[in-house]
């Protein structure tokens, strides 16, 4: 996409935006949590309780009394930028403004920064022409790529390898990083939230975009859902045909890879104990009620360990070889230690051998 592309009305198509550094998402907070364009900055001109009165208003006495509040709010809104968040920009600024479906929220904002001597743009058709585009993207954009799948049991270091052959500079698609999530029971991250689906869409599309289709993309073997985001059946098809690389790491550095992994829960054993709660249904009560004695305890050596063996590992193998055939043929790969300069190293050998049979 590229810079340009404006009509006369100052309106731009989605495919003319590549050169607009500056967006401005002028829709309420909750709207642009769900989900925005890449990069934008939120300044709504209407809060969500000010969205929600002026929807009264239209509902209850007319559109022309909801149109008068509204108009009152959004100047006073536009004058608070404009002095505050707005008032360094240079005279050259060029802004892109958009909404819901680009209508009189973001027409308005861009009205008047071009009455001031900006040269703010309105995207023509908003946030939802934009998702559109990705929705449209995710059904074809994944199969471009040739995906090379990590594999390896729960704990192996599948996450370190990606990890490190991102920091080598190999095309990575971190699904769990885009997710927030580790993609098991215990798989939430406490500091981080998961986007809502469009978010992670969003920011799928965005790391697609990146990419190089000439040079391999590295990939986790994920399931389709993750947490509670879910991965496009497009990408998930490119991945189940791919090449593997299978991870193999003894099972006392697992032990040890995953206490470092998951040591929160060591801080909070309810949470854990709750957790291993909704087990029961797989493994009875008397094999949760050990695991629940052993995380109460504080044994984690014994409790890791026994849910690799009992749990982990048994789910991991069906799943691995019903949904990523090639797995079988997969190139075997085994870190020397559980550091990161022991995995950079593995990351260097996996890339040369994956370039090897491309």
């Amino acid at each position: 996409m590229n810079h340009g592309g404006a009509r006369r009305d100052n309106r731009i198509r989605l495919d003319a935006t590549g050169g607009y550094s500056d967006r401005i998402d002028v829709r309420s907070p909750s709207e642009f949590a769900e989900d925005h364009l890449p990069d934008a900055e939120n300044h709504p001109v209407l809060s969500d309780d000010e969205r929600r009165r002026v929807g009264l208003l239209h509902a209850h006495e007319s559109e022309f009394a909801a149109k008068r509040a509204g108009a009152a709010i959004i100047a006073r809104n536009i004058a608070s930028m404009i002095e505050g968040a707005f008032a360094a920009k240079p005279r050259d600024w060029a802004p892109l403004v958009y909404c819901w479906r680009g209508g009189q929220r973001s027409r308005a904002l861009t009205h008047i920064l071009n009455e001031i001597g900006w040269r703010a743009v309105q995207l023509d058709g908003g946030y939802r022409t934009y998702r559109r585009y990705v929705v449209g993207a995710l059904e074809t954009l994944p199969a471009k790529f040739r995906y090379e799948v990590v594999c390896g049991l729960t704990g192996s270091g599948k996450s370190a390898l990606i990890a490190a052959l991102a920091s080598e500079g190999a095309q990575v698609l971190d699904l769990e990083a885009l997710a927030r999530h580790r993609g098991s029971l215990l798989g939430d991250l406490p500091e981080a939230p998961q986007p809502t689906q469009k978010s992670f869409d969003s920011a799928l599309i965005a790391a697609l975009e990146s990419f190089d289709p000439a040079r391999a993309v590295y990939v986790e073997s994920e399931s389709k859902r993750i947490g509670a985001v879910q991965l496009p059946d497009s990408l998930l098809s490119a991945m189940r045909n791919a090449e593997c690389i299978r991870v193999q790491l003894s099972t006392p550095l697992r032990v040890e890879l995953l206490k470092r992994q998951y040591g929160h829960f060591l801080l909070d054993r309810d949470s854990l104990t709750s957790r291993l709660a909704h087990l029961v249904s797989l493994h009875g009560k008397q094999t949760v009620d050990r695991w629940t004695a052993a995380a109460e305890a504080g044994d984690w050596d014994l409790l890791v360990d026994d849910l690799l063996r009992v749990h982990y590992d048994p789910l991991y193998l069906r799943s691995l070889g019903k949904n990523f055939p090639r797995s079988a043929q997969a190139i075997d790969v085994a870190p020397t230690a559980i550091t990161e300069t022991a995995f950079r190293t593995l990351a260097r050998e996996v890339d040369a051998a994956a370039l090897a049979r491309s």
